[in-house]
C-alpha cells in the first residue's frame, strides 16, 4: 500500500490510531472518494489532483480496509476531513470485498462518491504500448485480452459510479481540469455540470448522462466563409441560432434540464455530463454547448465546457 500524501502536508493515520487508543472522542466522519477504473485511464493523475487539493490519498488500499481508514479519519479530530482511496484491479482477491465495504459505509451514513476513469480500447492499447508495459490482467495473452478481462471485472462498479470520466481524448492537463472543476473546495454547489461538444463521426462520449443531437440544424461547414471558424466564433454562433427552431430548441431543452436538475438534487446526484453532438464537433455542437452552459450557469449550476473534438479535422 502506497500513500501519495506528503508527510509534511497530510496527517499521519498512525497518529489517528494513537489518538483512538488514548480514548479520544470520535470526530466528524471524513468525506470519502473512491477512485477506480481502467488501468491506463488516468487513476494516478486523478489521485494526484485530489492530493494537490488537500485530500489524504491512499493508493491500492485493500477494499476491506476502507471502513477502517474512515474510522481512523474520524478519530483524527478533524485533521483528516477528506479521504481518497485508489482501488484498482491489482487488488485481485481484495476487489471482491469492495461491495461489502461499501455496504458497511452506507450503514454508517458515510458521505462517499465513486469516480470511475474510463477510456476506449484503442486509447488504452496505445498507452500501454507507448510505455512498453503489459496490462496487469493480460497474462500470456495480448493487451486487448487484459483490457477485456478488466472491463468485465469492473462493469458493476462502473454502473455504481457517481462520476464517470472518459479520458480517451484527454491529456493530463485536461483530466486535471475536470477533477479540479468537480472537487475544488469552497462553497459546494448543489449540482455541477459538464457540457461537452462532440462529433458523431468520432463516436459518442461514453461518460455522457444526456446526449443532445444538433444535426437537425443546417451545417455551417457548407458555408464557405464560415467553414474555417468554430462554434466559439460570433459568426458561426449567429448563423446557428438564426436558423428556424434553434432558439426554441435551446429554450425547451433548458426547461427539460431544469426539471431533471431538480430531480438530481432530490436524489443527491451532484454531477451530470451533457454531450452535445453534431457531425464533426466543430460548429453546431460547439455553439449550442457554449450557449447552453450560459443558461445552466444562470440557473446556479456550476458548469464546465469541454469541446472534445474541436480541432481534430
Amino acid at each position: 500500500m502506497t500513500a501519495h500524501s506528503r508527510a509534511q502536508e497530510q496527517p499521519d493515520p498512525t497518529a489517528a490510531a494513537a489518538t483512538a487508543a488514548a480514548g479520544e472522542e470520535t470526530g466528524p466522519t471524513p468525506e470519502l472518494v473512491i477512485i477506480s477504473g481502467m488501468s491506463g485511464a488516468g487513476r494516478s493523475t486523478a489521485a494526484k489532483c485530489l492530493e494537490d487539493l488537500g485530500w489524504f490519498v491512499v493508493d491500492n488500499l485493500p477494499p476491506s480496509l476502507i471502513p477502517t481508514m474512515v474510522d481512523l479519519g474520524a478519530r483524527s479530530q478533524g485533521n483528516v476531513a477528506r479521504i481518497a482511496v485508489v482501488v484498482d484491479v491489482r487488488g485481485r482477491s481484495f476487489f471482491d470485498s469492495l461491495r461489502e465495504s461499501l455496504a458497511d459505509l452506507d450503514t454508517k451514513s458515510v458521505t462517499r462518491r465513486i469516480v470511475f476513469l474510463e477510456a476506449s480500447d484503442n486509447a488504452l492499447v496505445q498507452r500501454f504500448e507507448s510505455v512498453r508495459r503489459p496490462h496487469p490482467l493480460q497474462g500470456d495473452g495480448r493487451i486487448v485480452d487484459g483490457i477485456a478481462a478488466e472491463r468485465d471485472l469492473l462493469r458493476e462498479l462502473r454502473g455504481d459510479a457517481d462520476l464517470v470520466i472518459d479520458t480517451s481524448n484527454l491529456n493530463v492537463h485536461e483530466l486535471r481540469a475536470k477533477m479540479d472543476a468537480q472537487f475544488t473546495s469552497g462553497d459546494e454547489p448543489e449540482l455541477r455540470a459538464t457540457v461537452m461538444s462532440f462529433g458523431y463521426k468520432y463516436g459518442l462520449p461514453v461518460d455522457a448522462d444526456h446526449v443532445v443531437d444538433c444535426r437537425f440544424l443546417p451545417n455551417p461547414h457548407w458555408v464557405p466563409e464560415l467553414r474555417p471558424f468554430t462554434g466559439t466564433s460570433e459568426e458561426v454562433a449567429g448563423y446557428v441560432f438564426n436558423q428556424p427552431g434553434a432558439k426554441e430548441f435551446l429554450e425547451r431543452y433548458a426547461d427539460l434540464l431544469h426539471l431533471v436538475a431538480a430531480g438530481y438534487r432530490r436524489e443527491g446526484k451532484r454531477y451530470v455530463t451533457i454531450a452535445v453532438g453534431c457531425t464533426g464537433g466543430k460548429h453546431r455542437s460547439v455553439a449550442v454547448s457554449e450557449r447552453l452552459a450560459k443558461v445552466l450557469a444562470a440557473e446556479g449550476i456550476e458548469t464546465v465546457v469541454v469541446h472534445r473534438d474541436m480541432g481534430r479535422e
